[in-house]
């Protein structure tokens, strides 16, 4: 890794040590307890956190995707895969922590409400996005299909935001017009909670580029190696 990006990467991993710690401070100190679900509420932030940067991850996926169709440049295939395997990861802690807290609100880990299943679908739709890669050998055709997926998979997205304002649910409505609003200490410490997460994602993007941008340039030495064999 050249010094300067090894510079940029050291400064975000210190801010996000930083965030993470103020974040759990704001979440098991100074937020106020819930008078209802008590402790069990304390996991809505990181449940919010990880949710807001898994679409951050999608939307770059789409954005990845869109400029690789455009310029077949292959940098912008790696940049999409390298996004989608952390969307993926946040999706999974989504799904994870969602029944924990659901459990305690409803007595059950699991219900087919719209905004549950539509996040289900979604995170099904990115594991197809793998299958694809593993699937297919020739790069170009690979980054092509998965394009086309990561393109179809965030129109999802949508779906997922706007389920519990299109359908009467059970999921809570914090934000919007028929949310019922967080207490000012709550909000702090959401907000906290968010952008920890949100460099979080940008340190494990960095890890994730190297990683893939590493990987290729072995794949060309491989490549320069056999030709000279030949």
């Amino acid at each position: 890794m050249e010094p300067k990006k090894k510079t940029v990467h050291g400064i975000i991993a210190w801010i996000t040590c930083l965030l993470m710690l103020a974040s759990i401070y704001g979440i098991f100190i100074y937020s106020p307890m819930e008078k209802v679900m008590r402790e069990v509420q304390k996991i809505f932030y990181v449940h919010v956190g990880v949710a807001w940067n898994a679409a951050l991850a999608f939307l770059v996926v789409l954005v990845a995707s869109i400029m690789y169709l455009r310029t077949k440049d292959l940098k912008w295939d790696r940049l999409g895969l390298a996004s989608g395997e952390i969307g993926v990861l946040f999706t999974t802690l989504v799904l994870v922590t969602g029944p924990i807290w659901g459990k305690s609100a409803w007595n059950t880990w699991w219900t087919w409400e719209p905004r549950l299943t539509s996040t289900l679908v979604l995170w099904f739709i990115y594991l197809a996005y793998f299958l694809v890669r593993g699937a297919v050998a020739e790069t170009h055709r690979k980054a092509t299909l998965s394009a086309v997926f990561g393109i179809i998979g965030f129109c999802n997205i949508p779906i997922v935001y706007f389920s519990i304002h299109l359908w009467r649910l059970s999921h809570p409505v914090v934000f919007g017009p028929s949310g019922g609003g967080l207490h000012p200490m709550m909000l702090h410490a959401l907000i906290m909670t968010v952008f920890a997460f949100t460099f979080l994602y940008l340190y494990l993007m960095q890890k994730a580029l190297y990683i893939e941008n590493s990987r290729q340039e072995l794949e060309s030495i491989k490549s320069a190696l056999r030709e000279r064999l030949d």
